[in-house]
């Protein structure tokens, strides 16, 4: 079996790479993937264009999707296609949309990557925090298929994917704005999967883990989790922490 490829700190292409699948497995397919700039998305649109694939990478920074097109074109041989977008902007959404298909004439898969996220305690969120990750999580994964849907999914079929997170499978302090961002995109993931099925576009959701070399790792961990499953069940909470450190300070 095929060994995965040596990880890269950064949002860097992969210096060597040993095809996981069938080398054309994506050959002309075209993916629109939202957050391409950096991070899970970057090194999605890589491996996706090592598979035969040509992509758009959108994000709200021009001047970083031109840089990481340059790098995945050089790496892959495959065209990358940069587009500055805000999902929280409809009319953006559909201008990109539009410059992609003038582009390509087609779109075949969608990443829904982009999102935002901090560590902050619910007693000090404000509003407008919250608020701003719902409307990227959230709102922006459905502007996004909503657009896709209308301008070429609807006639043609296609595959949605949807970047979310396990923050909503379990209470996590710090996180209560990202867990109910990503709940939503959980939820609309199976209700468009049962409503798109039968007009041939696939809808499914990817919760990864911490993935090390990206800015969400950057920002919000510093260590990866290989507990044996602890974090499920140890005490995630001020009150219950300090009993747990005075009960083990008595064995």
């Amino acid at each position: 079996m095929a060994q995965p490829p040596p990880d890269v700190e950064g949002d860097d292409c992969l210096p060597e790479y040993h095809h996981l699948f069938c080398p054309d497995l994506l050959q002309d397919k075209v993916a629109f993937i939202t957050g391409g700039g950096s991070g899970i998305g970057f090194r999605i649109a890589e491996i996706f264009m090592r598979h035969g694939c040509h992509t758009v990478i959108v994000g709200r920074s021009l001047q970083k999707v031109t840089t990481a097109a340059k790098k995945l074109v050089a790496a892959t041989g495959k065209r990358c296609l940069p587009l500055s977008m805000d999902v929280r902007v409809p009319p953006e959404v559909m201008t990109a949309v539009d410059q992609a298909l003038q582009e390509f004439g087609k779109i075949n898969i969608l990443i829904n990557c982009a999102a935002g996220n901090f560590l902050c305690p619910a007693s000090a969120l404000s509003f407008n925090a919250f608020k701003t990750v719902v409307d990227i999580d959230t709102i922006g994964t459905f502007n996004v298929s909503s657009v896709l849907y209308k301008k070429f999914f609807r006639d043609h079929g296609g595959v949605i994917v949807n970047i979310t997170a396990t923050l909503s499978m379990r209470g996590q302090v710090l996180q209560l704005h990202a867990g109910a961002a990503k709940a939503a995109v959980d939820a609309m993931t199976r209700h468009l999967a049962v409503e798109w099925g039968p007009q041939n576009i696939r809808v499914n959701s990817l919760a990864p883990g911490a993935i090390s070399g990206t800015e969400g790792l950057r920002r919000l961990s510093i260590v990866l989790v290989v507990d044996g499953g602890s974090w499920m069940t140890f005490p995630n909470g001020i009150k219950q922490l300090l009993e747990f450190e005075s009960f083990s300070a008595k064995l």
